[in-house]
C-alpha cells in the first residue's frame, strides 16, 4: 500500500497521507511521494486545487518519522533528510494551485511544516497543534513563514517551548478557516471550498494566489508589483471576456483557462 494516495475528481487533486499505524508520520518513502503528488499536479491542467489530508487515527501527522530516521543513522550513518528529494517540501509551497489542509488530527512538528505550506486550514476541535522540533534537538527553519500567519509572540511559545497548543486557541488568531466537530465533517467543508474554488476562472485564482504569497515573500510594495506583473496574463486572457459576458447575459460562465 503506497504511504501517498492520490485522487482526482472535477477538477480536485485530494492528496492523502496513508501511515494510520505511524500516525501519519513522513517516512522517506511518504516525503518522496508527496513531492512526487505535488509535482503532479502543477503540471495537470484540469487540476483546479488540492487537499492535503490524511487516513484518520487521531493524528494528521506526527512529522518526521523517528523510528526510520534512527534506524537510517545507525545503519547508514546519515541523516533520514539526505533520503528524501525535498525534505523541507519546497515544491509544495511554490505549487501555483491552491491548497487546503483537511486536518483530521493532531499535528506537530513536520505535519505543521505541511499546513503551514497550505493557503486555506480546516481543523478539528479538540486537537492539538505544534512545532516539537526544540524538544528532540531538530529544527524547524520552514516555521518563519508562520509569523505571517500568527503574532510573533505566539509563534515564538510555539518554537521556543515545543509545547503543543490546543487549535482552538490558533483559530483565535486566524490559523484556520475553521473548525469543525468531526473527521468526515473537515473533509466535507474541505471539499465544499475546493469545489467553489474549482469552479471559479482558473488563470485568475492562480494570480490571486500568487499575489498573496508574493507580498508574504517580498513585503507589500514588491508584492504589489510582483501581483500586477502575475495578473497580466489573466486580464489578457479570453476568460476575462467571458466573464463579464456570462454575468451580463446571466448564465454560468465557461471557463477555457486560456
Amino acid at each position: 500500500m503506497s504511504p501517498i494516495e492520490v485522487t482526482v475528481e472535477d477538477g480536485i487533486a485530494t492528496v492523502c497521507i496513508n501511515r494510520p499505524e505511524r500516525k501519519n508520520a513522513l517516512s522517506v518513502a511518504a516525503t518522496n511521494g508527496l513531492t512526487d503528488a505535488w509535482e503532479r499536479i502543477e503540471a495537470d491542467d484540469s487540476i483546479r486545487v488540492a487537499i492535503l489530508t490524511s487516513s484518520d487515527c487521531g493524528v494528521f501527522s506526527a512529522g518526521m518519522d523517528l523510528k526510520e530516521a534512527t534506524q537510517i543513522a545507525r545503519d547508514e550513518g546519515v541523516d533520514i533528510l539526505t533520503k528524501m528529494r525535498d525534505p523541507f517540501h519546497e515544491t509544495m509551497r511554490a505549487c501555483k494551485k491552491p491548497i487546503i489542509a483537511a486536518m483530521t488530527g493532531s499535528l506537530m512538528a513536520g505535519g505543521m511544516m505541511l499546513t503551514l505550506n497550505c493557503d486555506l486550514r480546516v481543523g478539528l476541535k479538540g486537537t492539538k497543534v505544534g512545532i516539537t522540533e526544540v524538544k528532540i534537538g531538530r529544527g524547524s527553519p520552514w516555521a518563519s513563514p508562520a509569523l505571517s500567519m500568527l503574532p510573533q509572540p505566539i509563534l515564538m511559545e510555539i518554537v521556543l517551548t515545543g509545547d503543543l497548543m490546543p487549535i482552538e486557541r490558533l483559530h483565535n488568531y486566524g490559523f484556520t478557516n475553521y473548525l469543525e466537530d468531526t473527521p468526515a465533517a473537515v473533509r466535507a467543508r474541505a471539499m465544499e471550498i475546493a469545489k467553489r474554488i474549482a469552479s471559479a476562472a482558473p488563470l485568475s485564482v492562480i494570480a490571486a494566489k500568487g499575489g498573496v504569497r508574493a507580498t508574504m515573500d517580498l513585503g507589500c510594495a514588491a508584492g504589489l508589483e510582483e501581483g500586477k506583473r502575475l495578473h497580466e496574463v489573466v486580464y489578457a486572457s479570453n476568460d476575462a471576456i467571458e466573464g463579464p459576458k456570462a454575468f451580463a447575459e446571466k448564465r454560468a460562465p465557461v471557463w477555457t483557462g486560456t
